[in-house]
């Protein structure tokens, strides 16, 4: 049975314990948690959730970048971002941390005929997920490759070319993707079929509608892609979403009554 969650970002309330009772009020269990300076906020974090009752889904790396990048130190520093991203995880019981490995163009140079930019990202990623899949085992964490459209990245699109990497490090069991229903809905020729392939590889799934608002405010199908999910018996995490777009750049509040809706909405499309 999928788990709901949403990103805090989303939910109404000045401060992190109003945001927590907004979500108790909707009788959402778990939220997300942006990565951005979540090391100083562990303490006040972990006293709200126990507080409230809420726990941790996971953690979004968000805006982060660098881990593909041609400089080593940005690299180095990208890499060391996500260790203590799941670092965090750990101490919250998280279940995850989502991150998309490329976000806008590539700064790595094109050394053709012996190797494009694609080449050097795919190496790249790759030699990434075998350096840190064991720390993600130790810590009892899943990293969740999240793919981009085609606005904000040329590299991981769809589900298959997510779904690729992790044949590179043998499927290795805490490696896997996370799916945002707005990016796929422009990048996948059939969503529900890509879903339907791909669905034991992914561990998270971002419910977003296609205009990059709450499920309900847009056009995605949402009763097939309910059934898609439950013919796959997906069992993983369902998370509340929302897609910065450009007459809305940043992740907005939303009213209780909008959630609800949104709630009430997905009930109906047998998604909760």
């Amino acid at each position: 049975m999928p788990r709901l969650a949403i990103q805090e970002d989303l939910l109404p309330g000045k401060t992190l314990s109003e945001r927590l009772a907004a979500a108790r009020q909707l009788n959402i269990e778990a939220v997300e948690l942006p990565a951005e300076q979540l090391d100083q906020r562990l303490p006040e974090i972990a006293a709200a959730l126990d507080a409230h009752g809420i726990t941790a889904s996971g953690i979004n790396m968000g805006e982060h970048s660098g881990c593909l990048s041609a400089d080593a130190q940005r690299r180095a520093q990208a890499a060391d971002d996500l260790r203590e991203a799941l670092a965090c995880a750990l101490d919250l019981e998280a279940h995850y941390v989502s991150f998309a490995p490329q976000r806008g163009k590539s700064d790595l140079p094109d050394l053709s005929p012996f190797a494009t930019v694609l080449d050097l990202q795919k190496e790249l990623l790759v030699w990434l997920l075998r350096g840190i899949s064991d720390l993600c085992d130790a810590m009892d964490v899943r990293l969740a490759l999240q793919p981009l459209n085609r606005y904000e990245t040329a590299f991981i699109k769809r589900l298959d070319q997510a779904g690729y990497f992790l044949r590179q490090v043998d499927n290795h069991a805490k490696i896997s993707i996370a799916a945002q229903l707005f990016h796929l809905a422009l990048e996948e020729a059939d969503l529900l079929a890509a879903l339907r392939t791909h669905i034991r590889d992914i561990s998270v799934i971002y419910l977003c509608d296609n205009n990059g608002r709450l499920p309900g405010q847009g056009h995605l199908p949402f009763e097939a892609l309910g059934a898609a999910l439950s013919e796959g018996a997906y069992a993983g995490w369902l998370v509340l979403a929302d897609a910065p777009l450009l007459d809305k750049p940043m992740c907005a509040p939303h009213s209780i009554q909008d959630l609800s809706a949104c709630l009430q909405f997905l009930r109906r499309a047998g998604f909760i």
